[in-house]
C-alpha cells in the first residue's frame, strides 16, 4: 500500500494546478495549500477519478475514499448508505462509534449537515481498503465529534496509507508527514 506521484501536472481549463508534483508515502500523508492549489486534484488523481496531463500516479491497494461532499444515496437510510460496504453489525458499530445510534433509520435528507458528514465518514471506513482518501473529512464537525471521528479513523486505518486534504492546523496532528500546495504545486 503505497501512493506515488512522479512529476505529475494537471490543468483545468488552461489554468495549470499540478505542476511537477512529486512524492511517495505509504503512511499518514497531510496535503495542504490555499484553496485551488491541488488538493482535492490530488485526491481524485489518485482515486483514479481523473488522469494527469504528464508524469505518473501509482497506486498500489484498494482505495476508500471520504469526499468533500459527503455524496451519500438519498433514497437509502444512514445504515443501508453503511452496509453498502459491510455486515449490517459492522455498520452499526461504525455508526455507533460517531454517535450516530439513533439515527439509523434517517434518510440523508432528514439527517443534519454533521450527521451526514459522520454517515459518509462510517461508510468511507466500512469498505475494505489499504489506502484512505480524505477531503476535508472532518468539516461541519464540532472538536468533540472531530475528535471522536479522528479517533476512529486512527484505529481503523493504523495500517493503511492515509492521504488528508485539510485547511485545518488540528488535523496537520493526524498525520506523521505533509506537503504544503502553491502556485507552483511543489512539496
Amino acid at each position: 500500500m503505497r501512493v506515488r506521484f512522479a512529476n505529475v501536472t494537471k490543468s483545468y481549463a488552461n489554468q495549470r494546478v499540478l505542476d511537477g508534483l512529486t512524492f511517495e508515502t505509504d503512511g499518514w500523508l497531510a496535503i495542504l495549500g490555499p484553496s485551488g492549489s491541488g488538493k482535492t486534484t490530488v485526491l481524485r488523481l489518485a482515486a483514479g477519478l481523473i488522469v494527469p496531463d504528464g508524469g505518473e500516479v501509482a497506486v498500489d491497494g484498494r482505495v476508500s475514499y471520504v469526499f468533500q461532499e459527503d455524496r451519500l444515496l438519498p433514497w437509502m437510510s444512514a445504515l443501508e448508505n453503511v452496509a453498502l460496504f459491510c455486515e449490517l453489525a459492522r455498520a452499526k458499530a461504525l455508526l455507533d462509534a460517531l454517535d450516530l445510534a439513533g439515527e439509523w433509520h434517517k434518510k440523508p435528507p432528514n439527517l443534519s449537515g454533521g450527521q451526514q458528514r459522520r454517515v459518509a465518514i462510517a461508510r468511507a471506513l466500512a469498505a475494505p481498503f489499504d489506502i484512505l482518501l480524505m477531503d476535508e473529512p472532518f468539516k461541519g464537525l464540532d472538536d468533540t465529534l472531530r475528535l471522536r471521528a479522528a479517533a476512529l479513523m486512527r484505529e481503523i486505518a493504523r495500517d493503511a496509507c492515509v492521504l488528508l486534504s485539510t485547511h485545518a492546523e488540528a488535523d496537520r496532528a493526524l498525520c506523521d508527514e505533509e506537503i504544503v500546495l502553491g502556485q507552483s504545486s511543489q512539496p
